[in-house]
């Protein structure tokens, strides 16, 4: 048994109220790390970059800014911890294995993808390790800064990427002096320091605006909650540090624009990774493309969005699409004072939804204004006017995402002085597959005609519940039944949400089910969610499920099929 194993129960027990400094030393030299102790430090990890977060944020002007660096960074590092915090395993091989999972699927930005790709490259490190002495953890430290080279198409050095190399070799370094583990995070640590300060040095941008790279110093900050936690500093000690970095001066942007942030996951079998990686290089800058072939996270920075993601669906299934566009950051971030164009776009897109989830899921897809309203809170006509009236395009394209909001939409069309196209979705899935089919570099009419079509290639299960007895086609209904609707026909009535799910999805082909997605009602338990996924995926062994959050009301849950 560890040193640090036969004390791990009184040091997490002591950590709130002991004090220490990275200066400090632990009483007992730790010479092995298990998952345990790695869980922890990655708490200290956690902790350290959210009291830093703005410090790192403030830093992010160059390169292109294609989201807030620190947010990206803390976002990605708060999906791995969630991944683990619910989990008690000392297997360290096991528990980075999840944490990686977690920082993949989590990864925001530049910054967030290449330190995902840092996390899978530790899993290599560790291999099937229950545990790591000190050259076991810079082994580790090594293979993430490789992996992450490896990951970016076109790796620049005075980035994150360098700062994680210097780690690397500082963590080495010194684990072939000792066998105590917070010697080598030190070190890693210190190297790490150095390599961020020398960052404008490397990268002629970064001088010019005068800072140090924000992705670096994220990744310090991130070793140096490691290395705190490992030192049995209480979370609650942690401290703003007294001095801070120099804020970026103004800068001049280029005068062909920075284009849009694209992002988004493919899943399926046997996909072409490298395939993918050659494609995306050619279709952008800062491309990143990381996976297996069964999920690839993609980021890009293109002038054309679409055409990135028109190839993409023809890989396989995207998920957690979004595009920013990062003209309107940089500006933000700069403070211009100059009004932009009120008409900024040459198409804009409006969309009625019911639900934060579906609201934030319409935005991450494109859509420029969302509604509030739906089934039984229908929006008025002044309302969706002054939606439309207020995007920045005087082509419009506008989804009702349901069929009692049909007419209001045409109506807002006729009274509207722009062009407007309604594309007449029924529901909110339809919606969404209408935007999967958006061109953007496409004309109002073809956009209108592509996404019109593209509403019949989903059918929609919807689940509430009935506010009186009746009795449709034959189907006896009591007050307070849960009742499924099939393309806006009741079809089925039951006791439990669950269970007329799968009542209503056996009315479907099963060999034309490629992908069910579950919206879950804002009263779907989570319980309930997890277990209808797992009882849908025996159900359709073939089909591919996603579960999404669409926190919308009165329906527990809204399920697309395609």
């Amino acid at each position: 048994m560890s040193m640090f194993r036969a004390s791990t129960s009184a040091a997490v027990a002591a950590a709130a109220a002991e004090t220490s400094t990275l200066t400090g030393a632990p009483t007992m030299p730790i010479t092995e790390c298990d998952g345990r102790l790695f869980k922890e430090a990655l708490l200290g990890s956690l902790a350290w970059l959210t009291i830093n977060r703005d410090e790192v944020d403030a830093l992010n002007v160059f390169p292109v800014p294609d989201g807030d660096t620190g947010t990206n960074m803390l976002l990605t590092l708060q999906s791995a911890v969630e991944d683990i915090r619910e989990l008690d395993e000392p297997d360290l091989s096991a528990m980075a294995r999840r944490a990686s999972h977690g920082a993949l699927m989590g990864a925001r930005g530049n910054s967030g993808v290449i330190l995902s790709q840092i996390f899978r490259g530790f899993c290599v490190g560790i291999g099937s390790h229950t545990a790591v002495d000190a050259k076991g953890l810079a082994r580790a430290f090594r293979e993430g800064a490789d992996v992450a080279y490896r990951a970016v198409i076109r790796p620049t050095e005075g980035t994150m990427l360098t700062v994680a190399r210097e780690a690397a070799a500082g963590a080495e370094a010194e684990a072939a002096k000792t066998t105590d583990l917070t010697q080598v995070v030190r070190a890693a640590c210190e190297a790490a320091a150095t390599a961020v300060e020398r960052t404008p040095e490397q990268l002629p941008i970064l001088k010019q605006a005068g800072v140090i790279d924000a992705g670096g110093f994220g990744l310090q900050l991130i070793l140096e909650g490691f290395l705190k936690r490992m030192l049995g500093e209480g979370l609650a000690t942690f401290e703003r540090p007294a001095t801070q970095h120099a804020r970026p001066k103004e800068v001049q942007a280029p005068s062909a624009g920075w284009g849009y942030c694209t992002e988004f996951i493919i899943n399926g079998e046997r996909l072409p990774v490298d395939d993918v990686r050659k494609e995306i290089q050619r279709q952008g800058d800062s491309a990143l493309v990381v996976g297996d072939d069964s999920a690839i996270k993609v980021h890009v920075h293109t002038h054309e969005p679409a055409v990135v993601i028109g190839y993409a669906s023809g890989v396989g299934r995207l998920t957690r699409l979004k595009v920013d566009d990062m003209s309107s950051q940089h500006h933000r971030l700069q403070g211009e004072s100059v009004r932009r164009p009120a008409s900024t776009k040459h198409l804009a897109v409006v969309a009625v939804a019911s639900g934060d989830g579906f609201r934030r899921i319409l935005e991450s897809l494109g859509v420029d204004s969302v509604v509030g309203g739906g089934q039984s809170m229908n929006p008025s006509t002044e309302d969706i006017l002054a939606a439309v009236e207020s995007v920045p395009s005087n082509d419009v394209l506008l989804l009702p995402n349901n069929g009692n909001v049909i007419m209001t939409a045409q109506q807002v069309a006729e009274l509207s002085k722009k062009r407007v196209r309604v594309v007449p979705s029924r529901s909110l899935p339809q919606g969404i597959a209408a935007l999967f089919a958006f061109d953007f570099s496409a004309n109002l009419e073809a956009n209108a005609n592509a996404m019109s079509h593209a509403l019949g290639q989903v059918q929609t299960i919807e689940v509430t519940r009935a506010v009186r007895a009746s009795e449709v086609d034959g189907l006896k209904i009591a007050e307070n039944d849960v009742i499924g609707l099939l393309n806006d026909r009741i079809v089925d009535a039951g006791e439990s949400p669950q269970g007329v799910v799968q009542s209503v999805l056996k009315r479907i082909d099963a060999g034309k089910v490629g992908t069910i997605t579950i919206y879950a009602g804002a009263e779907a338990p989570e319980a309930e969610r997890e277990a209808l996924c797992t009882a849908i995926a025996t159900q359709f062994p073939k089909a591919s499920i996603e579960l999404q959050s669409g926190e919308q009301a009165l329906y527990p849950y809204v399920v697309a099929v395609e």
